[in-house]
């Protein structure tokens, strides 16, 4: 069964950057769509971002586009999202989620498919805070 370790947050300025890692193990990472979600305080889960099984397609949430990006080494089995331009609304815990090849998003690429109802396994999250 895949296992999914986030890692990287913390606290950063406005304006900064921060570059998470999701570790995978326990199966093949290229047998997933990985995508990124993040969940503030009182609200829902959202999507941030989604990386095809083949990495050739990624879609984001209008909220972080041009300022976020998504990357895998399969080889290293990890998924990256290197987040630049900083805002305090982008804190939250950011958490990584898995679905299987093949699946909605590795056919149609939408943020539609790139939703937590979507994705089987889940890691337990890291915490990014922005702040001054």
């Amino acid at each position: 069964q895949l296992q999914l370790v986030e890692s990287g947050g913390g606290l950063v300025q406005p304006g900064g950057s921060l570059r998470l890692s999701c570790a995978a193990s326990g199966d093949s990472l290229d047998n997933y769509v990985i995508g990124w979600f993040r969940q503030a305080p009182g609200k829902e889960r959202e999507g941030v971002s989604c990386i095809s099984s083949s990495g050739t397609a990624t879609n984001y949430a209008d909220s972080v586009l041009g300022r976020f990006a998504i990357s895998r080494e399969n080889a290293k089995s990890t998924v990256y999202l290197q987040m630049n331009s900083l805002k305090p609304e982008d804190t939250a815990v950011y958490y990584c989620a898995a679905q299987p090849k093949g699946g909605a998003f590795d056919r149609l690429y939408s943020m539609h498919y790139c939703s937590a109802p979507n994705m089987d396994q889940w890691g337990k999250g890291t915490l990014v805070t922005v702040s001054t």
